[in-house]
């Protein structure tokens, strides 16, 4: 398929700020349909509506592009992940809100959170690194509440951070995986059910 006249001209002219989230956009359906090998800029700037060198004044590359989109999903994780904490004091409460901003991920509607956790390219060393420390930040916000509240040290306190995370993320593909056989909200409760009866089993330490 050719570019349109209007894409090969470059489109309609925008700030800056305003064509770059156009292409991230645009970037973004096609990797995660795709995945990152498959894809191509030709089909990323006809999707924009953009010529290919308004793709590249941009992002010098598609790894470029990849992973400023990579960057962009990561860091929309961490920051509801930091919500869902933050959003009570109750740990009761804090659990399942955790829980349910990992399911809310996985659900979105542009499928992001494949990018994160389905990406064909974790092998590149930068592709992983942004992968692990996604992770890690999300561990390291669950495991400063545990280790506050529980009594445990620091270092039990980041196992069992890493494991909840663990099991929310897998936990949350997989329900996705069955095409939602579960409603999300019966899902997500049953695993915060589950993690809750494993970490509720250390008491408070005193204030």
């Amino acid at each position: 398929m050719t570019a349109s006249p209007q894409a090969k001209s470059g489109s309609t002219r925008l700030p800056r700020p305003a064509r770059r989230l156009q292409l991230l956009g645009a970037a973004r359906d096609v990797f995660v349909a795709q995945g990152y090998h498959a894809a191509a800029m030709d089909e990323i700037a006809e999707r924009a509506g953009v010529s290919k060198p308004v793709l590249y004044q941009h992002f010098p590359g598609k790894l470029e592009l990849y992973l400023a989109l990579l960057d962009e999903s990561a860091d929309e994780l961490v920051r509801i992940m930091s919500e869902a904490l933050s959003s009570t004091t109750d740990n009761r409460e804090r659990v399942p809100a955790t829980f349910k901003a990992f399911y809310d991920f996985v659900a979105g509607t542009n499928e992001a959170f494949r990018l994160v956790f389905e990406s064909d390219l974790s092998n590149e060393p930068a592709v992983r690194g942004r992968v692990e420390k996604a992770i890690q930040d999300c561990a390291d916000m669950v495991s400063q509440f545990i280790r506050e509240d529980a009594g445990v040290s620091d270092a039990e306190a980041h196992l069992l951070s890493i494991a909840l995370v663990g099991m929310a993320q897998v936990s949350a593909r997989y329900w996705l995986s069955t095409n939602q056989q579960i409603p999300k909200d019966a899902a997500e409760q049953l695993i915060a059910r589950l993690a809750w009866r494993g970490i509720s089993g250390w008491p408070l330490t005193a204030s």
